[in-house]
């Protein structure tokens, strides 16, 4: 009986006081990830510690990051969408039609993000309404998509946007503080807000977890799903405006491959790829990361493949470790 009572004793001791559990989480880990590549980046290249160069290190993720907001609650839930990069795409090349027909800058934000609302919509119609798996679907609109782009323009491009749009993708809100890096902050207060702090995001984490539970506990399944598809291809569509209006120009090729660096900023920041768990904070982290590692190695000089193969790497890594990790903890078990 006694050893019996100092085993039940024990139990309470061994769950972690939220203090503890915030330390030993997977974004306070981030966080000593982003603290050792800044300092690692600082004695690699004499050029890194300056306002100016961290300010330009923002612009290297601050698009894909935007997008990875809408696409953390959408993998949550249990889906993906891997034609955000093509979304992007066509955006601009609506952009670059509009442009033609003589709208203006504020007519051309509209365009643009317009068109990603639409694109994630019928994707989230196929998804939802028809019943067809989401990585299929994304996968077919990810070529339909962007071959829509390669139709309209060729190895053409639209070129002459107006100055006005410069400050989307260009402009600084305060002294080194770029807009899109201050847009990237406050886009990402709203989604934790939304995923942590609301009904709708608790659905997600239920619908992500079992979504036949979640629609017999009364959930709407496929409306939250559709929702989030389109909250996916609205962000899309405002990150082709940013690239559009940063590059002043509109190829089909824009932002080619970019779908796997946002599923990688997603799944690093800590949200399970087979859906139900995953926090806004981690992905804000693992954004950093990414832009601490592909601006440190551009300032070494490493050629662009080189940078392509390591994110690809860090994705198998992030997606095999709690595989491992739970493994492990099974066979001491």
């Amino acid at each position: 009986m006694t050893e019996a009572t100092a085993n039940t004793q024990r139990i309470p001791d061994r769950l972690e006081s939220p203090l503890k559990a915030a330390i030993l989480s997977w974004p306070a880990l981030l966080l000593l990830v982003v603290v050792g590549l800044f300092i690692l980046n600082s004695l690699l290249s004499p050029y890194f510690l300056s306002a100016w160069s961290i300010s330009d290190m923002t612009f290297t993720f601050t698009e894909k990051a935007i997008i990875a907001l809408a696409m953390a609650l959408l993998i949550i839930s249990g889906e993906i969408d891997l034609s955000v990069a093509s979304i992007m795409a066509l955006a601009s090349t609506m952009m670059g039609i509009a442009l033609q027909y003589g709208l203006g800058t504020p007519g051309l934000v509209l365009v643009g993000i317009g068109t990603g609302l639409i694109c994630g919509a019928f994707n989230g119609f196929l998804v939802t309404r028809l019943g067809l798996p989401s990585i299929v679907v994304t996968i077919g609109t990810m070529s339909f998509f962007r071959g829509i782009s390669y139709i309209v323009l060729g190895d053409q491009a639209f070129k002459g946007y107006p100055d006005s749009l410069d400050f989307f993708g260009q402009g600084y809100v305060f002294w080194v503080v770029s807009f899109e890096f201050v847009l990237f902050l406050i886009c990402a207060a709203a989604y934790y807000v939304l995923l942590h702090r609301t009904n709708f995001g608790r659905h997600i984490f239920v619908i992500g977890n079992n979504p036949v539970a979640a629609r017999f506990s009364g959930i709407r399944v496929e409306r939250v799903k559709f929702i989030l598809f389109c909250l996916t291809g609205l962000m899309s569509g405002v990150a082709g405006v940013l690239l559009t209006s940063r590059l002043a120009s509109t190829r089909p090729s824009i932002a080619f491959g970019w779908e796997l660096e946002v599923v990688t900023i997603v799944v690093l920041g800590g949200v399970s790829i087979l859906g139900g768990a995953g926090s806004i904070l981690g992905v804000v982290l693992a954004a950093f990361i990414m832009g601490l590692v592909t601006f440190g190695l551009g300032l070494l000089n490493v050629p662009g493949i080189v940078m392509s193969i390591f994110i690809g790497a860090l994705l198998i890594f992030v997606i095999a470790l709690p595989i491992a990790f739970r493994m492990i903890r099974e066979r001491r078990a």
